[in-house]
């Protein structure tokens, strides 16, 4: 039970992960301070837990001045918060290139808490945790939430339907590298109302969760904003789904087209 509660939040922080390798990004980000996101994860038509995704301006300095504050909570609901579990995580980001320098976590699930911390040496290609310091294959990785807030800004023009990516992250103390397929555009209905959106797949290892054939699926906004309202997946015993049920403070109008739109 607690590596699947564990899965839930994980996936809560890093349902963003939607593109990889080094490519080019755009020169504005499609976030702003004061960007709020609520999400929903549900076993089946249970309620499982709630996320919060926030963007602040900084307050720690950093070499660059426009910095950001990325910040996601995520913890059970409804019937499963018999196994409570409360999870934060921060990362501070260069606000120009989107880059990490800073990331923690506050974990608690049930009588188990972890406090750890990442600092990032893009230059050199290392990031250095509390059980020591650990290279990049790359010198553009990240830890999950900046992984996620890094690929709503990629420049998507040169993607097409089948192409395949990776992006470089660290966590539990080792680089790994994230494989995402392109699908192509679909529109969906949300609880926000019908949006079209970008699809992707991103890979997933079969195990004590995801049965072989398993498949993860993410919708993404094919707007300014780009977003991701649903996730669904399919594992051992029915199947999760995420979804997006409050958007604040966005910095473009949900589900308007934009210049870097697919």
């Amino acid at each position: 039970m607690k590596k699947f509660y564990t899965f839930i939040t994980l996936w809560i922080c890093s349902m963003g992960l939607t593109m990889g390798q080094t490519l080019p990004y755009l020169s504005q980000p499609t976030y702003q301070a004061g960007e709020h996101l609520t999400y929903k994860l549900k076993y089946g038509i249970l309620s499982v837990a709630t996320g919060t995704l926030k963007v602040e301006k900084s307050k720690l300095r950093f070499s660059n001045p426009n910095a950001f504050h990325l910040s996601a909570f995520g913890q059970t609901s409804g019937i499963f918060s018999v196994y409570k579990v409360r999870n934060k995580y921060d990362s501070y980001i260069d606000g120009n290139t989107y880059l990490p320098y800073l990331y923690i976590e506050d974990i608690h699930e049930g009588s188990y808490t972890r406090e750890e911390y990442a600092t990032f040496d893009h230059r050199n290609k290392k990031v250095s945790g509390k059980k020591g310091t650990f290279t990049s294959p790359t010198a553009q990785f990240f830890d999950l939430l900046s992984a996620y807030y890094f690929s709503r800004n990629l420049d998507l023009s040169s993607v097409k339907k089948g192409d395949s990516f990776k992006i470089t992250y660290f966590l539990n103390d080792e680089v790994a590298q994230l494989g995402v397929k392109y699908i192509g555009i679909e529109k969906i209905k949300t609880s926000l109302g019908e949006l079209e959106c970008i699809k992707f797949s991103p890979e997933i290892s079969p195990g004590r969760i995801f049965r072989k054939d398993s498949q993860l699926f993410l919708w993404v906004t094919n707007d300014g904003n780009r977003i991701p309202v649903k996730a669904h997946v399919e594992i051992l015993v029915g199947s999760v789904t995420m979804e997006l049920v409050d958007a604040k403070g966005l910095k473009h109008t949900l589900g308007k087209r934009v210049s870097y739109s697919k």
